[in-house]
């Protein structure tokens, strides 16, 4: 099938992008458009769908047009997505009810906190794996049920659908009001405190709970398998749809990881580390997610344990937009290279709250240890370092829970082109920190998702033999002082805690 290609459908929380990638899992070509962020009040985080959807297509068209390649070469789609970021729309004209709730979007609180009121945050997570937040589609789709005039009684007479993003691109894609498949698939139906991991069925009782008719649920399916064809008046009309992955669980297939304890972490808005625990379910007792990790057709799921960390890149942005001390976010390297530390400033960026493993959503961002010695130099050091300092108590707390000791970490994503970072990073954790050659691993693993399920690929053995490292970065740092730095980041994050009262104005 040398004459054929995948293309995969990457919608982010920043852009959406269109990649076709060869047998050989290289990159032929992309195409990419940036999308509005929308931010109504503070910590509301929105995105238009129908900007999004009318920015899907024009990437796939773009990607094909650099690639000088007509439909007919496209064998197959596979579909990754930002997850947790909500649509409830219409069904019956395509329109949403409202703007897509996006997972930074901390609305949600008080919903949050009326469900865990009497039995705590744990309240369901023996069941779906995850503690009541703000992060996660449940709440948000009973938020905007709860305020937009007319949604609960459109949504309780069956007139109203919910997904999160894959949902809707793949919905759109296969016809929209005319025929549309409303499906999502295990890995994103994780991350919507709604389904039960073990049974990979949605829970009455839960979706009872928040309020939310079970009419509007997709079904749900493998992250492999054939969903439904591209309609006859799209670009890649009669093209099949099959693989479908959360945009964290598709890097992690991406990169291989199929053996029991591996784990890699994606360096984006956010960060997201994931450990594949096989097909044994393993609860967190330090603050990390259990979630669905992917499920190739019939085979059983093989699950994940994955600690979320809501800012990381999107620091480095808020560095560029909001101070304006770098004008792009490359510069910030240079700029942090000034110094030779961080001047004994640490800042926890609790932007949307804390994520793993803290869950506490009343905690705000701050800057911490500053002196008049600190320079811009600093806060642009202390930005790349806050991102390495999470990472590691994520690490931490997954070889807890795994009883796994990582021996490297596989990473991806557009920060690990920051070399100082990543030294850094492999400094802190004490591992080696191992990029591939192909760092788009999120498309890749849907790519890969779609392949097998088409017989493009035979399965993850391809997968395997693909991969190939492209640069490690090894240990150096002075042991002693790694700890020093790191015992005061845990004190900065002590400061960001119960930031937020009642008569706080968000």
């Amino acid at each position: 099938m040398s004459d054929k290609y995948i293309i995969a459908i990457d919608q982010g929380t920043t852009s959406s992008r269109a990649i076709i990638f060869s047998h050989a899992g290289q990159i032929v070509s992309v195409g990419q458009m940036e999308h509005e962020q929308i931010f109504p009040r503070a910590g509301w985080v929105e995105h238009d769908p129908m900007e999004i959807w009318t920015n899907v297509r024009e990437v796939v068209a773009a990607a094909l047009a650099k690639a000088d390649l007509t439909p007919e070469a496209i064998h197959a789609v596979g579909v990754t997505n930002q997850r947790e970021t909500t649509v409830v729309w219409d069904k019956a004209t395509g329109e949403p009810v409202y703007n897509a709730i996006v997972w930074q979007d901390t609305r949600t609180a008080k919903i949050v906190d009326e469900l865990g009121a009497e039995l705590g945050q744990d309240r369901y997570k023996a069941r779906v794996g995850l503690p009541l937040a703000t992060y996660f589609s449940g709440p948000k789709v009973k938020w905007i049920l709860d305020n937009v005039e007319g949604a609960r009684a459109r949504a309780e007479a069956g007139e109203l659908l919910m997904g999160n993003m894959d949902t809707w691109v793949i919905w759109n894609m296969t016809g929209g009001p005319d025929g549309g498949v409303h499906v999502t698939d295990v890995t994103n139906a994780s991350r919507t405190m709604l389904m039960d991991l073990k049974s990979l069925a949605w829970d009455p009782e839960i979706c009872a709970d928040m309020t939310v008719p079970m009419s509007m649920l997709p079904e749900i399916r493998s992250s492999a398998e054939v969903y439904g064809h591209v309609r006859a008046e799209g670009v890649l009309a009669g093209v099949p749809i099959a693989g479908d992955l959360g945009d964290q669980q598709a890097a992690t297939f991406g990169q291989a990881c199929f053996e029991v304890g591996m784990a890699k972490n994606t360096y984006g808005t956010g960060n997201f580390m994931l450990m594949n625990t096989g097909e044994k379910l393993v609860p967190s007792k330090n603050g990390l997610l259990t979630t669905v990790c992917y499920k190739i057709g019939d085979a059983a799921p093989v699950y994940a344990l994955e600690g979320s960390i809501a800012v990381t890149g999107s620091l480095v942005q808020w560095l560029r937009d909001n101070l304006k001390i770098v004008s792009s976010a490359p510069e910030i390297e240079a700029l942090a290279k000034t110094v030779d530390d961080n001047g004994g400033a640490y800042f926890v960026p609790a932007f949307s709250g804390l994520f793993a493993p803290y869950w506490k959503s009343d905690a705000r961002g701050a800057i911490v240890g500053l002196t008049r010695y600190v320079n811009r130099g600093h806060i642009a050091r202390a930005v790349l370092e806050a991102t390495a300092y999470q990472t590691r108590e994520v690490l931490d707390a997954m070889e807890a829970d795994a009883d796994v000791k990582l021996t490297e970490l596989k990473v991806d994503g557009g920060m690990t082109v920051n070399e100082l970072l990543m030294q850094f990073q492999a400094d802190v954790l004490d591992v080696d920190v191992v990029r591939p050659v192909v760092a788009e691993t999120t498309a890749l693993g849907a790519a890969y998702a779609a392949g097998i399920a088409t017989g493009y690929w035979e399965g993850e053995q391809d997968v395997i033999d693909n991969w190939a490292e492209a640069k490690r970065w090894t240990p150096s740092m002075d042991k002693t002082e790694v700890e020093r730095l790191y015992r005061n980041w845990k004190k900065a994050v002590t400061r960001t805690f119960d930031w937020v009262d009642e008569d706080v104005i968000e």
